[in-house]
């Protein structure tokens, strides 16, 4: 095969590089963590895409909720950068549902938020005890 007849990857990426497309959430019901999470951050989960149940979070990147009924699922960190002025209706949300947020990934300081960064912050787990992060700032790394 010559070099002309072979696909060209590069026009498929995006500019500036690799950017994360989508990852997979492991869930005991993936009905029931998508719709958790999409009344959390106030989104919409979309149609099913084959075992996959995705949540599109607006940035190209979408969570695909996949069900694991049989086995423990691990839990993992999912961090959402939010808009400041979103963050109070989030946290609105979490005490709605009576779902306890704390300012620590440890989750030591219960219904506290942080201020890192100059931002806001909170921690809270979703049905299958993924650690889920909102900030309103980014961290500031080296």
């Amino acid at each position: 095969m010559s070099t002309d007849q072979q696909p060209s990857l590069a026009s498929e990426l995006p500019p500036g590089g690799v950017q994360l497309n989508h990852t997979a959430v492991y869930a005991h019901d993936r009905h029931l963590s998508a719709e958790f999470l999409s009344v959390v951050l106030g989104l919409k989960v979309g149609a099913p895409f084959g075992p996959f149940l995705p949540l599109d979070l607006g940035n190209g990147v979408t969570l695909d909720f996949y069900e694991k009924r049989a086995e423990p699922i691990q839990s993992q960190h999912y961090a959402f950068l939010v808009p400041d002025e979103r963050f109070d209706a989030v946290i609105a949300r979490l005490e709605a549902l009576g779902v306890t947020y704390y300012a620590d990934p440890g989750h030591t300081e219960p219904g506290r938020i942080n201020r890192l960064f100059g931002g806001r912050g909170a921690y809270f787990d979703d049905p299958d005890g993924h650690n889920m992060e909102v900030m309103t700032r980014p961290y500031v790394r080296p």
